[in-house]
């Protein structure tokens, strides 16, 4: 299975941007191949364009969430127990007991599969302006930072990355979490008398 999954990167990558935007809207919905495969080694081979590569994959993330979103809606629980293991749907069940939507936010940061997120969104009942805000937020910062650091680095970043980015994007995500509780905090102080 992961020589032909190999394969198919390969031939992805053989189609450039366009390669980038079909995996990154298949990867949100219901495919097995991370964006990261194609925007690192795409932007190492041209610095300078890397963080418009970036939006590229967000814009076409986000959209993948959708249809993920729309998978859950339609076909409910049955279609994520015939794409994954019950261990892994329980834990996405436990992330949004514990987060609430920001559950999306972890899962866009992170290289736990978004697809099982964005279908449990959809089974849910996750509010599509939820959907949408979450992932921006996850899915920007994990390839906005991924292309700030092969502007920066270049050739060098993949090792970089590699070595270090789930720390990196775990930080984000918690400070931007930090951030977002803070301000929770801050309005509830405001609205109590």
């Amino acid at each position: 299975m992961s020589e032909l999954l190999h394969t198919f990167e390969a031939w992805l990558m053989d189609y450039g941007v366009w390669g980038l935007i079909i995996v990154s809207f298949a990867d949100s919905s219901f495919f097995p191949i991370p964006p990261d495969v194609l925007l690192i080694p795409l932007a190492i081979a041209n610095p300078g364009s890397a963080l418009l590569y970036a939006l590229y994959t967000t814009i076409a993330s986000v959209i993948g969430a959708l249809f993920g979103w729309l998978i859950g809606k339609k076909l409910g629980r049955p279609i994520l127990v015939r794409l994954f293991s019950e261990a892994r749907i329980q834990k996405v069940e436990e992330y949004f007991k514990k987060f609430g939507p920001m559950a999306l936010l972890i899962a866009g940061l992170t290289p736990v599969p978004y697809k099982i997120f964005t279908i449990f969104a959809g089974v849910s009942g996750v509010k599509i302006r939820v959907l949408v805000i979450w992932s921006i937020i996850g899915r920007g910062i994990r390839f906005f930072l991924e292309g700030a650091i092969i502007l920066t680095l270049g050739a060098k970043a993949k090792p970089f990355i590699e070595e270090n980015f789930t720390i990196l994007t775990l930080a984000a995500g918690g400070v931007l979490i930090l951030v977002y509780l803070v301000y929770l905090v801050i309005k509830k102080k405001k609205q109590t008398p």
